[in-house]
């Protein structure tokens, strides 16, 4: 069957294409626009002081016996953040900054071979440096020195190892630019060991991140995991001991030592003191299927162990609240917009940033992600709208044509046009 497009046709379609322009007739239903998936929280949620939590129906109270200035537990897998208080609050970090050591350090010298360590190598030791015992002149394996690192948080082993990576300088550089990628924006180093030095911090949100990233690397989770191991006391020119002592890791949370309860499923990760920071806890667990980080900064209450008990505290709800709870924040580096080019300016260095007071905040629930559905939905009517319009235009100047046409075609002779 042909269907002639004739001018009482064409002028038809034009009117309903203008009836339905102008909702005198429904519009043809349109396809559906895919619905992006919602952010899990607002991004700028944890920038803000207080503790910050989106309890659902169920959803236990968050333990009452956490002082620590700032914590946050995590899910490692997806990375969402449970809940925190001053997360992005920069603080001396101790020994807890080893973990970004690692990060940095260990895949350029995880497969080097056995190294005989010099007087200017551990030259720089800070005094009152926790120490696993190594000795100039004596060759230590990677193994070792790294089992120093995470066990003893061996300050002598962090020197070494850094200075094979390229001099103690340089790997804080590196260190910076690791923090960076991983989107770490609180950590400014100055001591890869993580002696006390001005300037030195991260922050609770910063730590997860590096403990995260860490469980991920088979070598770091094995290190971090480990509890006790023989250290060689002396050594021939292969590595190989001639005699060993004992160390053990000083994370009491993993081994359940000086009375302090092993956490059923901890992983590790790596604990740290100093005197102007503190006690510092990275701790992950696995339970169910599901695994968890926590990160503790400086318990204002209790001795030195306060510091395991509030993350078993923490660890304890976070695995009972995981599903009912709302995620308040994301590990994930976060995908930031570029702007337009604001022209040339000075170029001014990031700073560490101050360390703050502390404080207590207000427990704040999660926030919705900001909703752009209205203004899409405006722009795309206005577009549709104007759509609509020149369809209409169109068909009627074809109507219009084929009706003169007809016209002409069945005039008398004679008339005028």
């Amino acid at each position: 069957m042909i269907i002639r497009f004739t001018a009482r046709l064409a002028f038809c379609c034009a009117t309903a294409v203008a009836a339905t322009a102008f909702g005198l007739l429904p519009a043809p239903a349109a396809q559906a626009e895919p619905t992006p998936r919602p952010a899990s929280a607002d991004a700028s949620l944890l920038q803000r002081p207080g503790t910050h939590v989106g309890p659902l129906n169920g959803a236990p109270d968050l333990p009452e016996d956490v002082s620590a200035l700032s914590w946050l537990v995590a899910d490692a897998d997806t990375g969402d953040v449970l809940a925190a208080h001053d997360a992005h609050r920069r603080l001396p970090p101790a020994s807890t900054i080893k973990t970004l050591f690692a990060l940095t350090a260990l895949p350029h010298l995880a497969d080097a071979p056995p190294h005989k360590v010099t007087e200017e190598e551990l030259a720089g030791v800070g005094e009152g440096s926790s120490l696993v015992g190594i000795a100039p002149g004596r060759t230590y394996t990677m193994d070792d020195l790294w089992r120093g690192v995470f066990l003893s948080s061996g300050n002598d082993a962090v020197r070494v190892l850094a200075e094979m990576n390229g001099g103690w300088a340089a790997t804080a550089e590196q260190m910076q630019a690791k923090a960076r990628a991983l989107g770490a924006f609180d950590t400014h180093v100055v001591s890869p060991d993580g002696y006390d030095e001005p300037g030195q911090v991260s922050s609770a949100f910063d730590l997860a991140v590096f403990g995260r990233a860490g469980l991920t690397d088979p070598q770091f989770a094995s290190y971090a995991s480990t509890v006790d191991a023989p250290f060689p006391g002396g050594t021939h020119d292969d590595g190989s001991p001639t005699w060993t002592y004992g160390i053990r890791n000083t994370n009491r949370l993993l081994t359940g030592a000086d009375g302090v309860e092993r956490y059923p499923g901890i992983i590790g990760v790596k604990n740290g003191y100093t005197s102007n920071a503190g006690n510092t806890l990275v701790a992950a667990a696995h339970r169910d299927g599901r695994t968890l980080v926590v990160t503790v900064l400086n318990p204002q209450s209790g001795g030195g162990h306060k510091v395991y008990e509030e993350a078993r505290s923490l660890l304890d709800w976070g695995f009972s609240a995981a599903d009912r709870v709302e995620p308040v924040g994301s590990l994930e580096p976060q995908v930031v917009e570029k702007a337009p080019p604001a022209g040339p300016g000075p170029v001014t260095p990031a700073g560490p940033g101050p360390v703050t007071p502390a404080g207590p905040g207000p427990v704040t629930p999660a926030a919705a992600p900001p909703a752009r559905a209205a203004a899409r939905s405006a722009e795309t009517g206005t577009g549709m709208a104007y759509a609509w319009v020149g369809a209409f235009v169109g068909a009627s100047g074809l109507a219009s044509v084929l009706i003169l046409r007809q016209r002409r075609r069945h005039r008398p002779p004679g008339t005028g046009s």
